[in-house]
């Protein structure tokens, strides 16, 4: 599978992290202080929204949020896409495959059929819409692309992510885990579109990998509230203890090993999961250089993160490369890539 175009896009309501930090502190009455410390810690310096800061409290249900949502998110997709299949050079008819991933938001039909309709695409196109993967959903998407490629090599597949984090606001959660996700998360959409023959990356081999009894890492609890965030404060230390291992692992059974690889399109998951990453890799600190913009300049885009770094990666010709991104499960998710 080549990866022939690829496009993030962010919606126009940009805010700095203290403009976020005052308005969340007045929306939840969380203690300001404490939300300051957080939102820096974070190194997120700004990001992009949805909606403009000041429609966020008439999001009182999760009836209006989700609403919100489809029509926010579609305007989005419809972007990204668009703007992937222009690189690419291929019109909205060629395209034979969708993958449609989202976690922050609700819709049957998915938005994946109304994307195909508004955007054109054959009536017979093959749909999958997908929930769930959370943060991993940008790596395993590509995954996918690559395995249904390998059987139809003569196709054209696209993936399409699409998160709104901020409007599953909780304004009466004031746990740790619910400060630390306002203060990381932002909002954006991601598209890819992949040839089995063509310019662009080549997608070399994929490996998928569920840690069990884990599930309380990272997730939702859903209900009458919404969507409330799971993120337990273990996170990091489990990514250190497994991570590094089941890399090299990867990369052995590929004939390679961590230092061989010049390029690495890390999802930002935040910035302790960024240092262990590079620590316990013994990577050089400009590899994860793009990660760390990403993160700086957008917060973390949920499953668009790591194709907002992909997009603004640019590899070594003729060398292998590596693109990860973790999610709920827990679970990993890695591909090879050759450049």
């Amino acid at each position: 599978m080549h990866i022939s175009g690829v496009q993030a896009v962010l919606p126009v309501h940009r805010y700095t992290q203290a403009e976020i930090t005052e308005a969340f502190s007045r929306l939840t009455h969380a203690d300001e202080e404490l939300l300051r410390r957080f939102h820096a810690a974070t190194g997120v310096q700004g990001r992009h929204l949805a909606l403009p800061i000041d429609d966020y409290p008439k999001l009182d249900s999760f009836g209006r949020a989700n609403a919100t949502y489809v029509e926010a998110a579609l305007d989005l997709a419809e972007q990204a896409l668009s703007g992937a299949l222009d690189k690419a050079g291929v019109p909205p008819e060629r395209v034979d495959h969708l993958v449609f991933c989202s976690t922050t938001g609700l819709a049957t039909p998915s938005l994946d059929a109304r994307l195909a309709r508004r955007m054109g695409l054959r009536a017979d196109v093959k749909r999958v819409p997908v929930f769930g993967l959370g943060c991993a959903a940008g790596a395993s998407g590509l995954s996918r692309l690559h395995d249904y490629l390998r059987g139809w090599p003569g196709h054209v597949a696209a993936l399409v992510c699409v998160e709104l984090c901020s409007l599953t606001i909780q304004r009466d959660d004031t746990s740790v885990a619910n400060l630390v996700a306002s203060a990381l998360f932002g909002d954006g959409a991601g598209a890819v579109v992949a040839t089995g023959r063509g310019p662009g990356p080549e997608v070399v081999a994929t490996r998928s990998t569920l840690y069990p009894g884990t599930e309380h890492l990272m997730g939702w609890e859903i209900g009458e509230h919404g969507f409330r965030i799971v993120l337990d404060a273990g996170l990091p230390a489990f990514v250190e203890q497994v991570l590094a291992g089941d890399i090299r692992a990867f990369l052995a059974d590929h004939g390679l090993t961590p230092d061989q690889v010049p390029t690495w399109v890390c999802h930002p998951g935040g910035p302790k999961v960024i240092d262990t990453i590079a620590q316990t890799l013994g990577l050089p600190p400009h590899a994860v250089d793009v990660t760390r913009r990403s993160l700086a300049e957008h917060g973390n885009l949920s499953s668009v993160s790591v194709l907002d770094v992909l997009q603004h990666t640019k590899g070594r010709p003729g060398r292998p490369a590596v693109l990860m991104a973790l999610g709920p499960g827990f679970s990993s998710e890695t591909l090879l890539l050759h450049w």
